[in-house]
């Protein structure tokens, strides 16, 4: 749908001000000339002032009565003072926030209203505040009648000023920062702190997304903290599992099919891309896709068309793509199970997101806003005890951030009216961690002291345990020195000095 917003350009009611020239008759006003030369739109909304309301309305009168007349609109806007800016920008705000969430082509005319009111269409559009075109008539006392081009398309060069520019750069860079750290990310483990600056650049970045990470790290929550600290946050965010359905419903449901494609089709159906447009889709599991289905997914992140199954005609559609998988997708490409040229499509920009067991200090975060969150409001909230931690604290979480959170709801279900939750209050296999590291075989720290046997130094016997830390440490990550460094909780240069001191290195 096109749209035009504009000032009223009849005035206030009653005789005009002695300092206003009186308009010629043969002249119609900006508003009708741009009705008549310009290019057509649906729907016109006409603003004007409470004591300029019949004036508008008889504007309004005159356009319904036009050839190819658009449905035409007036609101009436409470303003004492059409030259006051702070006062214009406040009462615009509804309409702005309106049509900044609507679909659709929209234009301003800048030739009515106060200059005052004309500036602010200048300010709104130039911020980025209201996406639309700005029109300006030209006054018919200033050119020939008849005029060639009695309309022009304003644009300001706002780009060229390199301070706007910085400015609109930081505002960006401290707004998906803000939306990453206030929205459903918990953590602040230096692997989750390095995670979310990266995700506040990403979110800037106008690019496809991978994520990849294991089941339950919250991958969805990433996908939509990228959506609401992007430019894209006012449009609509879907988001779908791919593994959820067979290879012909999922091609119908990313796409889309019209009536009588199948079986079944009793209706047209617009595809996820089309309902995205504008704005972001989600695809967890992306891994799982078909051939077939790959292909078109190709075809719309290429091209940004698509054509609805059973269809003939193309469509065109904006949406940014933001793709999840716990699935090693190279070695998949490598045994040729998904498309190479996808996956390089895909990967605009890739995230990796921790697994809990790497986030250490985020588990108290964690399982203090689960307890919050799942807390009804009666009674104290139940904290674990000392020897519970440790048990929560040695197990590996497979399951990650999703079976924490349940193994927390577990505990509100059964232990609502305990005050605190003990070792045997949870699951088997979080108990059974917490054994498996109190009871493993005795550390090689040299040939067993008899009783009559001074101890050997504690400084020895620590350097024999950290020793053996870091040496479990270095096998679980590969030799990786940055990884190694994060599961302990250390600086990778501490790491790399202890490991010369105890000649591993």
């Amino acid at each position: 749908m096109r749209t035009l917003l504009t000032w009223s350009d009849r005035g206030r009611d009653g005789p005009a001000p002695d300092h206003q020239g009186q308009r010629p008759r043969s002249d119609r006003g900006p508003l009708m000339r741009l009705l008549e030369h310009g290019d057509g739109w649906d729907r016109v909304v006409v603003l004007c002032l409470e004591d300029g309301g019949r004036a508008a309305a008889g504007l309004v009168r005159e356009l319904r009565e036009l050839d190819h007349a658009p449905a035409v609109e007036l609101r009436i806007l409470e303003l004492d003072d059409p030259s006051d800016h702070a006062q214009l920008f406040t009462v615009l705000g509804p309409t702005v926030a309106q049509f900044s969430s609507e679909a659709g082509s929209l234009d301003v005319c800048l030739s009515a209203g106060t200059p005052q009111m004309q500036t602010l269409w200048v300010i709104l559009v130039a911020a980025g505040l209201l996406r639309a075109r700005m029109l300006q008539v030209i006054p018919a006392v200033f050119v020939p009648n008849p005029h060639p081009h009695p309309i022009r398309v304003v644009r300001l060069d706002i780009e060229g000023f390199p301070e706007i520019r910085a400015m609109r750069e930081e505002l960006g860079r401290l707004r998906a920062e803000s939306h990453a750290r206030t929205g459903s990310l918990i953590g602040e483990s230096e692997p989750m702190r390095g995670f979310l600056r990266r995700l506040t650049h990403v979110a800037r970045a106008d690019v496809p997304v991978l994520i990849h990470g294991e089941t339950g790290t919250g991958k969805e929550l990433v996908a939509r903290a990228i959506h609401a600290a992007s430019d894209r946050a006012r449009g609509p965010l879907v988001a779908e599992n791919c593994a959820s359905f067979s290879e012909g419903v999922l091609a119908s449901e990313l796409f889309g099919h019209e009536r009588g494609a199948f079986s079944g089709a009793a209706t047209r159906h617009r595809g996820l891309f089309e309902q995205a447009d504008g704005g972001t889709l989600f695809l967890d599991e992306i891994a799982e896709t078909s051939p077939r289905v790959q292909v078109m997914l190709l075809r719309v992140l290429q091209e940004g068309r698509l054509r609805r199954v059973g269809g003939e005609s193309e469509i065109q559609v904006d949406v940014r793509v933001i793709a999840a998988t716990h699935r090693d997708v190279p070695a998949m490409v490598a045994r040729q199970e998904f498309r190479e040229d996808l996956w390089y499509r895909l990967r605009g920009a890739t995230l990796e997101l921790p697994p809990l067991r790497e986030r250490g200090r985020d588990l108290e975060l964690l399982v203090g806003h689960f307890i919050a969150e799942t807390h009804t409001g009666e009674g104290e909230r139940a904290w674990p005890t000392a020897q519970a931690w440790a048990a929560l604290r040695a197990y590996r979480w497979p399951g990650n951030v999703r079976e924490l959170r349940a193994e927390v709801v577990r505990w509100r279900v059964f232990y609502a009216d305990q005050d605190t939750i003990g070792l045997d209050m949870l699951s088997p296999e979080i108990r059974a961690a917490l054994t498996q590291t109190t009871s493993p075989e005795p550390p090689d720290s040299g040939p067993e002291l008899g009783v009559d046997e001074p101890p050997r130094p504690l400084v020895e016997q620590l350097g024999v345990v950290e020793a053996r830390a870091l040496q479990a440490a270095l096998s679980w990550s590969s030799g990786n020195l940055s990884k190694a460094a994060r599961a302990l909780e250390i600086d990778r240069n501490t790491l790399k000095a202890k490991l010369a001191r105890h000649g591993l290195r």
